[in-house]
């Protein structure tokens, strides 16, 4: 990609087309105890990754704005979600299971008429192309009824009584408390819900506070939330992180932390609880994903792979492969083709068709990805890609870094960004030391046609990682499958099912077996005396 298309990626305003703009949300309200409270303090203004030229300047679109609640709000926010519960005695989490399934359905019906709000606001927020974008709102829906067939079973495999010892008892799921929510600024909508929702359908109260990044498109879904939610089952919290949250985990009146983010602030959050032992903790972190290619592989179909695990969303996914060590026989080969499939990625808006690398939304993010392609370059590895890791404001053109080594810092850190660092390797210790030491363990590619060797690497890369993927790009989907992650990278295992035992705790009501408690539990079962104690079975 040449220098001149780089510097002239962003458009004039006359050129975007009408279906595509955004409508300016000014966002002066948050929802706190069922309702939406009026801000009137200040406020941070949200600016686009996009920017439009008008005349002879360039400037990032300016998006609206959303409340900056101090520790005030937050508080009064906690103890709505607090009130709410009840020490497990409140309305949400003694609902029967159809009734709250009623709720989460209401609310999803109200989410599926903001659609085009929220698609819209995910392309302008954060950068995310119109098909991603689409995908990752019809992928939420998908995942809420998903969970709803997943809350069903659990529950119907629940619905019977176990015998055992002249015992008998019934084991449920019960929730856990107050669970604060916080996702990440890339699947904003996605995976703060997969968190987000199967802690709602268990019976928890939450309290959820939007990334940094990807605030505004949320905010078509307040009215939705406090119409289908008894008062105070779900609140938000917007601000600061530093002002908010702190204080809030500082009370120990939080249950269950669900974060997504990087280990580093989800170690100051949990540390901020007075009693870190009631503190349940679901994590998911970064990660440095390896490719590793043998020398078998087949070069033309592990390039593709590579190119969309490595710039799929600019590379700005936990599970991106960042990082390729590559055999040496093939090395060559291998970049060359690589440089070539980045030549044929379409750069641009996220509206325009076919785009695939777009502008990144983090502030100062450009700056920090030259910076590591300065250092490799620094260290000796080569630009392959003609307008490798060119800027123009918020867009950084894709980087394939070759040959990479352990003294660059790009071999290190996760970039989080559209850089490729490829590593040569001639004995296959190489990447298996590398994955060894690393702070990381979520995922890894193996690409390759020995099933000898694949199988060797499997069994040894099966202790080092939670997912092995074989001739393909590492990702979380389908959702029904277990995604987590060893020692940084994440803590807890989230799918569909997961999620729900994740915040729910097994308990259990027992007895002897003798005719008094036959006849109590009979009593109690027959007439639908208890929402726990129940042979209910939901269809």
């Amino acid at each position: 990609m040449n220098k001149e298309t780089i510097m002239s990626i962003f458009p004039e305003k006359a050129e975007i087309p009408p279906e595509v703009m955004y409508t300016p949300i000014v966002q002066k309200e948050y929802l706190s105890g069922g309702k939406l409270i009026s801000w009137n303090g200040p406020v941070q203004e949200v600016l686009s990754p996009v920017c439009i030229k008008e005349g002879s300047s360039v400037s990032q679109a300016v998006l609206g704005s959303y409340p900056l609640c101090t520790e005030k709000e937050a508080l009064e926010a906690l103890d709505a979600a607090v009130k709410a519960y009840d020490t497990g005695r409140g309305r949400w989490p003694m609902m029967r299971v159809e009734e709250r399934i009623k709720c989460i359905q209401d609310f999803m019906f109200g989410m599926k008429e903001k659609q085009h709000e929220i698609v819209t606001m995910l392309m302008w927020e954060i950068g995310k192309t119109f098909p991603d974008a689409t995908k990752e709102f019809t992928r939420t829906i998908a995942y809420i009824e998903d969970t709803i067939e997943a809350y069903k079973d659990l529950d119907r495999s629940c619905s019977r009584f176990t015998i055992r010892n002249d015992i008998v008892a019934q084991i449920r799921y019960a929730p856990l408390g107050v669970v604060l929510c916080m996702g990440p600024f890339n699947y904003p909508l996605n995976e703060t819900f997969t968190t987000l929702i199967p802690a709602l359908i268990m019976g928890n109260t939450v309290i959820f506070k939007p990334a940094k990044y990807g605030v505004l498109l949320l905010r078509p879904l307040l009215e939705a939330f406090r119409d289908s939610f008894p008062p105070g089952v779900v609140n938000t919290l917007y601000g600061d992180g530093k002002v908010i949250v702190g204080p809030v985990m500082e009370t120990g009146k939080i249950d269950v932390l669900a974060f997504i983010g990087s280990s580093r602030v989800a170690n100051i959050i949990e540390k901020a609880h007075p009693k870190p032992n009631r503190l349940t903790t679901v994590y998911g972190l970064e990660a440095k994903n390896p490719g590793i290619i043998l020398p078998d592989a087949d070069i033309g179909a592990t390039v593709k792979e590579c190119l969309l695990g490595a710039l799929s969303y600019n590379g700005q996914r936990c599970t991106a492969l960042k990082i390729l060590f590559v055999h040496r026989s093939i090395a060559e080969e291998f970049v060359q083709k690589m440089s070539d499939g980045i030549a044929g990625l379409s750069i641009g808006m996220p509206w325009e068709d076919g785009v695939a690398i777009t502008p990144l939304p983090e502030a100062g993010k450009t700056a920090w990805l030259k910076e590591l392609s300065d250092d490799a370059v620094h260290h000796n590895a080569g630009i392959v890609n003609e307008g490798g890791a060119s800027v123009n404001r918020t867009f950084f053109h894709p980087a394939l870094l070759y040959p990479v080594n352990d003294s660059m810092k790009i071999y290190h850190e996760e970039q989080f960004g559209p850089i490729i660092p490829v590593v040569p390797f001639e004995n296959i210790e190489t990447p298996l030391s590398y994955i060894v030491s690393s702070n990381y363990g979520q995922q890894a590619a193996v690409f390759g046609k020995d099933p000898d060797v694949i199988a060797r690497l499997i069994d040894t890369l099966s202790n080092q990682v939670c997912r092995i993927n074989i001739n393909s790009q590492c990702q979380r989907g389908p959702d029904t499958f277990p995604f987590g992650g060893r020692k940084d990278s994440a803590e807890g295992t989230l799918s569909v099912q997961d999620a729900l035992t994740v915040f729910s705790i097994q308990t259990l009501a027992a007895a002897k077996m003798n005719d008094l408690n036959n006849r109590i539990i009979t009593s109690i079962v027959r007439g639908r005396r208890s929402v726990f104690l129940s042979t209910d079975f939901i269809l």
